[in-house]
């Protein structure tokens, strides 16, 4: 099939891999544009970017694509199917009308759970136990289209969003290469989504990666667990080299209490709301990830409460 690929990020690489490995025409990429990166600020390209020149296929970074201009030359490529896959802009209609068979997105929730940009953090925030990925026929909602094809996975109780990410995103592709072999055949059938259960997974903000150490103890390793490792959750405090912001990136519960975001015991363990959280993973600023063992070395006091 003629096919147009829609994505940015890291989880997009292995659909789209996938999709050339099987013998599709990729006519053209689309992809975010370049944005400057590490210290030297250089412009650096997506992933999807990146692998897309490895093969020499055509790439456009258009900022928008709600114009005349946009509409036509997404038309000229003249594909059976466009394939989105974490793209990043909204696609009009225009677009959506543009391929000769429909736009298929792959979403990794199971809808109508999670419809928005952050689906496997907010998934493991809310400590749910499944999730998935699933092929949709893209409307003009957000994530609301009707549904071909499904795969689940069990989120574990200690699975970060990182993990979570890793075991997605191969899982995806194979379930889209299935789901273009459908629609190649015409045998690809699809379903609306339930009335009921819809909720949305909103961008993750800046300011909700401070821990609430007040939360359960359940509840602070599951926000900890989903923004590990990126952005973070964190908090503040001064173990003897003036206060510092430090990452969490990995908890487990335990027993203990005290008051919310005081240390117990000689470990990193912090009393919460309800119980008590174990810090199994930390990160100083610009340093590499640590067990607490290697951080309290080098501790010169203890706060008497973490913020």
């Amino acid at each position: 099939m003629r096919i147009i690929f829609m994505g940015t990020p890291d989880f997009s690489v292995p659909v789209l891999t996938e999709i050339i490995g099987q013998g599709h025409e990729v006519v053209a990429v689309y992809t975010r544009a370049p944005k400057p990166a590490g210290r030297g600020m250089e412009m650096k390209l997506s992933p999807v970017h990146a692998l897309a020149e490895r093969f020499g296929i055509p790439v456009h970074t258009p900022k928008t694509l709600r114009t005349p201009e946009a509409a036509e030359l997404f038309r000229s490529h003249d594909a059976d199917v466009a394939v989105v896959v974490a793209y990043g802009l909204i696609l009009p209609r225009e677009i959506l009308d543009a391929p000769h068979e429909c736009c298929l997105n792959l979403h990794a929730s199971l809808l109508p759970r999670w419809r928005g940009a952050a689906p496997i953090q907010r998934a493991i925030m809310a400590g749910d136990a499944q999730t998935g990925v699933m092929v949709m026929k893209m409307d003009v909602g957000l994530d609301t289209g009707p549904v071909a094809m499904a795969e689940r996975v069990t989120i574990s109780p200690d699975m970060t969003a990182g993990e979570l990410h890793d075991k997605l995103s191969p899982l995806g592709a194979d379930l889209m290469v299935r789901a273009l072999a459908a629609l190649s055949r015409g045998g690809l059938v699809f379903q609306p989504q339930a009335e009921e259960g819809v909720t949305y997974a909103h961008k993750i903000e800046k300011a909700e990666a401070r821990i609430d150490w007040t939360q359960p103890a359940e509840a602070v390793h599951d926000h900890i667990r989903g923004l590990s490792p990126f952005p973070g959750a964190f908090f503040e405090g001064d173990f003897g080299r003036g206060p510092e912001r430090i990452k969490v990136l990995r908890s487990q519960v335990c027993e203990g209490s005290g008051a919310p975001g005081s240390l117990l015991g000689d470990e990193l363990t912090v009393a919460c709301g309800a119980g008590a959280l174990r810090l199994i993973e930390i990160q100083r600023a610009g340093k590499a990830p640590m067990k607490p063992q290697e951080f309290l070395r080098g501790v010169r006091a203890r706060p008497e409460r973490l913020g």
